[in-house]
């Protein structure tokens, strides 16, 4: 990612001169060191390039092996995850999307999360507050859609549109959104005790993009059901939700569960960067599968003698 001059007081974007490898599996350093917004600084998403290729594959083609290659890694990891929690193993992992509208959530999901057995997965899209959730605190219905011992679970769009939307649309005072930011930040650390990694991803996409995709749609009869009139209305606040976001990506990165910035105008990028990120952790968490509890050669001996 590039990064604007004269911006020494505010956090910058990855360097744009990191080590071009085409081999996405031969990546020599942490992708989540590349695009982890460090705590306590101050954000500015225009000097980080929503177009960039930061680091890993350089070309679509490259980029589209090895996020094969990381799916079929990543497969076998989430067998393992789910696996060991049948022996009281209570680690769990969250994926956090949060971006603009034609950012990539949905299509993040599909592309990176169809690698995963379903069965292990709780995915969750969060719409508006429904009249039952706004008469409790805004992190009820969050946390009835947490993964259990063992999943993955994925959140398109969060608690974090409680800072997000409040915030543009001016539904709560200023002091409230202050004070969920605090909120939030308990409430990931406590889960992050309890065995939970949270990942989450903001995912990056340039105003112009923005436009060629809801145009895209408006262009495809079968797209139409993609766009929604709101979507244009929202896109005349994009200073509005910049400003948020990165408000966000300030008061809310602890070193427990930091926000990574990934540029999504390609792609094919976006999927390589989620799948490698969710690739980091999950070989960090290491899970195993549990020994077996039974006579494997009294089963098999019982099993042939009554088939």
């Amino acid at each position: 990612m590039t990064t604007k001059s004269g911006r020494g007081d505010r956090t910058p974007g990855p360097p744009a001169d990191l080590p071009s490898d085409p081999d996405a599996e031969e990546f020599p350093g942490r992708l989540r060191d590349v695009l982890h917004v460090a705590a306590g600084g101050r954000v500015d998403l225009s000097s980080y390039d929503p177009a960039g290729v930061p680091a890993g594959p350089r070309d679509k083609a490259a980029g589209l092996e090895a996020a094969a290659a990381a799916g079929k890694r990543l497969a076998e990891l989430q067998e393992r995850l789910y696996a060991a929690a049948t022996a009281g193993d209570r680690r769990r992992l969250l994926l956090i999307l949060q971006g603009m509208d034609t950012s990539g959530k949905g299509g993040t999901v599909k592309h990176v999360i169809g690698h995963f057995n379903p069965a292990g997965c709780r995915i969750k899209a969060f719409k508006a507050p429904t009249t039952e959730e706004r008469d409790h605190h805004f992190l009820w219905r969050i946390a009835r859609e947490l993964p259990r011992s063992g999943e993955i679970g994925i959140f398109d769009r969060s608690h974090y549109e409680d800072v997000l939307i409040a915030r543009v649309r001016d539904l709560v005072p200023r002091e409230r959104i202050r004070r969920r930011y605090d909120e939030i930040n308990s409430f990931e650390r406590a889960l992050t005790e309890d065995g939970y990694t949270i990942v989450k991803v903001f995912l990056h996409i340039s105003h112009d993009e923005q436009r060629r995709r809801l145009l895209a749609r408006l262009d495809n009869p079968d797209k139409h059901w993609k766009f929604d009139q709101g979507d244009v209305e929202e896109r005349a606040l994009w200073p509005a939700y910049r400003t948020a976001y990165e408000r966000v990506l300030e008061r809310c990165s602890p070193p427990e569960a930091p926000w990574f910035v990934v540029p999504a105008d390609r792609k094919w990028y976006r999927n390589w960067a989620v799948s490698r990120l969710l690739l980091e952790h999950l070989e960090e968490l290491d899970p195993r599968y549990p020994k077996s509890d039974f006579d494997i050669g009294a089963s098999r001996k019982l099993l042939l003698e009554n088939d």
